[in-house]
């Protein structure tokens, strides 16, 4: 065991005795509980039916109840998104060894970047932990171009270079930019490397729709983040409503108070207030939304995996505006199922969404051809049997 291993142990008297491995026990590790029902509860209920015990280690703020009642085990976590400083985050790392100690699961799932890094560490000298490391994208210091992402990016790389060729151990992205990333700035060789395209969506419950009469509403829904696009949303409904096009133009989400990205509470009541857009709030009715919608607009420059949002918009048959920007693109043939514009660029994204709400037709073309790339390439199912291959791969034998 290596000086780092060891010093991570638990230091109270007698410590923690290792459990023997569970070979049907899967180990959720997320920040955020209310990600893990809207992205990875689909793959938690099929490793449950598979016959896996599955446990969910995180910050249980909305749906502990839910995940409760679905036979799950919770665990809470000191982990956080934010930085939490170098004590906070030494015993969020601390905690994770202590948990793998004790539950010794055939598999851990990190999820997102945090619990990646903060979790393989905490698996340094624990011998039988298959790891899957799921990345929804490698983030912003991986798709900016600024010397402060530069400098974040070299070390981030540095240190998944080692992370991330763990033994029993496989990495999923979602989209070819970011393989491509770790093949090339880590050099993460190709069987360490799954491409799950996104989280999947339901296609039972996002059904192909009629528009609904009245004005085109075209909907942004997410985190309320600048990098997401949200204040680019608001300066193109203004530009848009100015020159007099007839369409309502709607938030669906809230800040996120966890992400320096954030926009604030009083600037989305500033928009609502001067008339630029309209907020419907958080919603976990995403399909009825969709069916309200007309043209569904992500003008992202994060560092995506693949929104969640445009493979539901795609599966609720609409009409997507997105950005040229990897995993957005990964989500729409431009011309075919949306239109791709520069992201940052207002004007264009503005003309994109005028032609769309202009035309009918072409967006009725879009939407059904938009259904079928789901059913094609954004199935649930595709993405559950994907993830239970990397578990099987990894547990031990």
């Amino acid at each position: 065991m290596s000086h780092a291993a060891a010093a991570l142990e638990d230091t109270s008297s007698g410590g923690h005795r290792t459990a023997p491995v569970s070979s049907k026990t899967v180990l959720f590790v997320v920040t955020e509980d209310w990600y893990f029902v809207s992205h990875r509860l689909p793959l938690a209920r099929a490793a449950r039916d598979a016959g896996y015990r599955v446990v969910i280690a995180s910050r249980f703020a909305e749906h502990e109840a839910l995940l409760r009642h679905e036979g799950f085990e919770l665990v809470p976590l000191l982990l956080r998104r934010r930085a939490a400083g170098l004590a906070n985050e030494f015993a969020s790392i601390r905690e994770l060894r202590q948990l793998y100690r004790r539950l010794r699961p055939a598999v851990v799932h990190h999820v997102a970047l945090k619990p990646v890094v903060f979790g393989t560490i905490a698996s340094w000298g624990l011998d039988g932990l298959g790891i899957v490391n799921a990345l929804a994208g490698l983030g912003y210091a991986f798709t900016s171009r600024g010397i402060r992402a530069l400098s974040r990016r070299i070390a981030l790389s540095a240190a998944l270079a080692v992370l991330l060729r763990r033994r029993a151990s496989v990495t999923i992205v979602q989209n070819e930019e970011d393989r491509d990333s770790l093949k090339g700035a880590i050099r993460l060789g190709r069987d360490r490397v799954r491409l799950i395209r996104g989280a999947g969506v339901d296609l039972t419950e996002f059904l192909l729709t009629p528009e609904a009469d009245g004005p085109p509403v075209v909907l942004y829904a997410g985190r309320f983040l600048w990098t997401k696009g949200v204040g680019d949303f608001v300066g193109a409904a203004k530009s848009l409503r100015a020159d007099g096009v007839r369409a309502r133009f709607v938030l669906v989400g809230a800040p996120d108070d966890d992400n320096p990205e954030s926009v604030s509470r009083e600037q989305v009541d500033a928009w609502v207030s001067e008339g630029a857009v309209e907020h419907w709030g958080r919603r976990t009715d995403m399909p009825a939304v969709l069916a309200a919608a007309h043209v569904v607009c992500l003008p992202s420059r994060y560092g995506e995996g693949v929104p969640k949002i445009l493979l539901e918009a795609a599966a609720g048959g609409r009409a997507i505006v997105t950005t040229d920007w990897p995993g957005c693109r990964d989500a729409v043939v431009d011309g075919e199922t949306g239109l791709l514009v520069a992201a940052g660029d207002v004007s264009a994204l503005a003309a994109a969404i005028r032609y769309l709400v202009n035309d009918r037709t072409r967006r009725r073309q879009f939407g059904e051809a938009a259904r079928s790339l789901a059913e094609r390439e954004f199935d649930v199912k595709r993405v559950v049997e994907g993830t239970l291959a990397c578990y099987r791969e990894v547990a031990p034998r």
